[in-house]
């Protein structure tokens, strides 16, 4: 039997509260080299793939509505995550423009300015202060929370298709 070693306590916030992770450990500022790059680039690789697979099945599914009625629809779901990547992206200090308003064009779109941001990051790139004097998020910190968010969404239609 292996047991867990608590190697970090943080005080967490309001978005801890709601159970995300709102407050990055201090490893999260460690450097990233080129093979933790690649790894943590497979892993948000992996989670998009989970969550298009995950709506992908639930296309034309009528998703079950919460215990008082509300719960969003698949595609407003979809526009979630794609507004809260492109807001991630901003706090990672990447940018996002785009005319395309088709939202699989978005996707890839914004998934690849993310993936090159992440590079650009890690490659000490990006300040890690932005202009207006705010802290951006590190890379480890950047894919913990947009791993998180996109699953718990994946998680959200798998638990609403019916």
């Amino acid at each position: 039997m292996t047991a867990f070693g608590v190697v970090e306590r943080l005080d967490g916030n309001t978005t801890t509260d709601f159970g995300a992770p709102g407050v990055p450990p201090a490893s999260d500022s460690q450097p990233v080299d080129d093979a933790e790059l690649q790894r943590l680039q497979t892993l948000l690789s992996a989670c998009w793939q989970a969550f298009d697979a995950t709506a992908s099945c639930a296309a034309g599914k009528e998703l079950r509505k919460g215990p008082r009625g509300g719960g969003r629809e698949l595609d407003e779901i979809i526009r979630h995550v794609l507004e809260a990547e492109r807001s991630y992206l901003l706090a990672l200090g990447g940018k996002f423009k785009s005319e395309e308003t088709a939202p699989i064009a978005t996707r890839s779109q914004i998934r690849q300015a993310i993936l090159d941001a992440l590079v650009s990051a890690a490659h000490g790139e990006i300040p890690a202060v932005g202009l207006r004097g705010g802290k951006r998020w590190t890379p480890r910190y950047f894919v913990r929370r947009t791993a998180w968010h996109v699953l718990d969404h994946a998680w959200e239609i798998e638990d609403r298709a019916e």
